[in-house]
């Protein structure tokens, strides 16, 4: 194959116009991610805010409100062996970390918005929450980390629970 020095110019301009097209979107792609990652902090610190002045942390995590809230951040919403006992039953402080190791975040905002929990939850608050506030919290729950056990399961009236409760008149 014979080239002409015209034809070899064009070739090197398409060449050279891919390779500055590859580079544009490599560089386009960089940014995404770079805004995406900034997106993703801001929402965990929203979502860390959120469980603060929410007052998950209160029940929640063993010992944060007796420590008025100076306690290690690795062991926050990993649920409480303290239960809550009133004519309802006896209920425990869900270990949040590894519910939301197991659900997806679209069904994390699906049952937040639709619980209906046993005292002392105060469920009812969540109502004015936003799908935003909803994302932002189990962010920051994931970003946390699985971490704790289970904790204790709803002991039912007129059982008497095995560990710590605080009582409720009846």
């Amino acid at each position: 194959m014979n080239l002409t020095g015209a034809a070899v110019m064009t070739m090197f301009r398409v060449s050279l116009s891919a390779i500055m097209a590859m580079l544009l979107l490599s560089l386009a792609s960089c940014r995404t991610k770079e805004k995406t990652e900034a997106e993703n902090q801001s929402s965990v610190t929203h979502g860390r805010y959120l469980a603060v002045i929410g007052g998950c942390n209160d029940c929640h995590s063993a010992g944060y409100a007796q420590a008025e809230g100076k306690t290690d951040e690795n062991g926050w919403l990993t649920g409480d062996r303290l239960g809550w006992n009133g004519p309802w039953g006896t209920t425990y402080p869900m270990n949040l970390r590894l519910l939301v190791s197991r659900i997806t975040e679209e069904q994390w905002v699906r049952t937040i918005k639709n619980v209906k929990a046993r005292p002392p939850m105060p469920w009812y608050a969540l109502r004015e929450m936003s799908d935003t506030d909803f994302r932002d919290l189990y962010r920051y729950i994931r970003y946390l980390g699985p971490a704790g056990v289970e904790s204790p399961a709803f002991v039912p009236p007129p059982e008497v629970p095995a560990g710590p409760v605080v009582r409720y008149p009846r």
